[in-house]
């Protein structure tokens, strides 16, 4: 999801709940807070030599001790209070792609994608998912898209150009 999306979203439905789901059925807790928003430009060169350069929005969230028990979620209107003024000071980049970096006790701290997001009970449930690794230069190394693990290692050797 982009962030001038995302955005978006906040804006329609500012008088709703904003929940965020890190796993199936697990959500961050009513205590937490933005705590940080970065803006990042990501410039990379795959195993096969080809480069790439994007750029993603990071809403870091953060669950604050002294508030366990909390009653309720933070509402959209104040997640967008805070959206908008970090890009006041900092602009964001239309194009970018939004991760929720999250964890606690019971889930690693992850930078997560928003695969989905739904409306219900007054509450905007944004599902977060991780993204899985691969090879971006499967073309280039002549890696077939349904090679296994084994059969990539052997395919991708020292001194063959790739990996």
């Amino acid at each position: 999801m982009k962030i001038n999306e995302f955005l978006e979203l906040l804006s329609i439905h500012k008088n709703t709940s904003l929940l965020f789901e890190y796993t199936p059925t697990r959500f961050a807790g009513t205590n937490y807070h933005i705590t940080e928003v970065k803006h990042i430009t990501v410039e990379s060169v795959d195993c096969g030599a080809g480069t790439d350069a994007w750029k993603e929005t990071v809403i870091q969230l953060w669950e604050s001790p002294s508030e366990i028990g909390k009653p309720e979620y933070m509402s959209a209107y104040k997640a967008l209070g805070i959206l908008n003024k970090v890009g006041s000071m900092k602009s964001y980049d239309s194009s970018s792609e939004v991760k929720i970096e999250y964890g606690n006790a019971s889930f690693h701290t992850a930078q997560l994608f928003i695969s989905d997001y739904i409306l219900k009970d007054n509450n905007l449930i944004f599902s977060l998912a991780v993204e899985k690794t691969d090879c971006k230069a499967k073309e280039t190394c002549g890696i077939p898209e349904t090679n296994t693990a084994l059969e990539t290692e052997t395919t991708c050797a020292p001194g063959s150009g790739c990996c």
